[in-house]
């Protein structure tokens, strides 16, 4: 299982002009198959309510095409932002590309052969969650 990641990196002030073409450049990025996208905010120093209704509404459209959306590299005002709105609870925020590398595509590489084991030890190809037999 090879997973398709694709990389944002908007710039400047995320507000409702550039929270429509984030909405359609998600949109295109799930359309073309990715299954895991990582909004890069190091170059973003303002998000005003319209941004953060984008952000809420990409990761909406990765969740219906059953992916994963991951935000890094956030300012401090948008930390703040996140914090009083409670959306730090709703996204998976990385400090960084690396943190985001070490701790999700990592583990999602690792995640396969442990897959494979399980369903090889005795579980149902169907069942979807292994048990390990004893």
């Amino acid at each position: 299982m090879n997973s398709n990641v694709k990389i944002l990196e908007p710039s400047g002030i995320l507000d409702g002009i550039r929270g429509n073409q984030l909405r359609r450049e998600i949109s295109d990025i799930v359309a073309s198959g990715a299954d895991i996208v990582l909004i890069d905010l190091k170059d973003v120093k303002f998000v005003d309510s319209s941004g953060l209704g984008a952000l809420v509404s990409a990761m909406q459209i990765v969740r219906n095409a059953n992916g994963k959306l991951f935000i890094c590299s956030v300012s401090d005002q948008v930390k703040m932002l996140f914090q009083l709105t409670k959306m730090d609870r709703i996204f998976k925020l990385f400090a960084d590309k690396d943190e985001f590398n070490s701790q999700v595509l990592t583990n999602t590489v690792q995640l396969e052969p442990k897959t494979l084991n399980c369903v090889g030890s005795g579980a149902s190809a169907n069942d979807g969650l292994a048990q390990p037999t004893k």
